[in-house]
Formats: C-alpha cells, sequence, structure tokens
C-alpha cells in the first residue's frame, strides 16, 4: 500500500502518510485502535502529524485508543 491508497489528507505529508500506508494505516478507523504516542514511535510521524491525525479523528467522531 502507498501513500495514495490511504484517506489521510496531504497536510500530514507524504513521509508521514507514507510510513502510515506502510505500518498498515490506511483510514481514519483503524487509528482508533492506537495511542498518539504509539504512532510517534514510528519514524516519520512526529507532533503535527499527530496534531493533524487528532483534528481529523475529532471532526469524524473518532478518537485514539483508550482517550
Amino acid at each position: 500500500m502507498d501513500a495514495a491508497e490511504t484517506e489521510f489528507p496531504a497536510s500530514l505529508g507524504k513521509v508521514a502518510r507514507r510510513e502510515l500506508a506502510g505500518n498498515g494505516f490506511a483510514r481514519f478507523d483503524q487509528l482508533t485502535a492506537v495511542t498518539p504516542k504509539e504512532l510517534l514511535a514510528i519514524h516519520g510521524i512526529g507532533p503535527k502529524a499527530v496534531r493533524i491525525l487528532s483534528e481529523e479523528l475529532a471532526a469524524r467522531g473518532l478518537d485514539w485508543r483508550g482517550e
């Protein structure tokens, strides 16, 4: 799977989207199974990406695991 096959916005940046895809994340609902801390452990995922993903999750009525 590559970054183009995910539903994540381009505002995340190409590296972050590629790393999410490479770790099996293509949809926002899949992020509800992890915490922001777990995502930050993935190379290429930084605080800005987590902030953008948090905002997108909230807009969809979703949240991180355990939050």
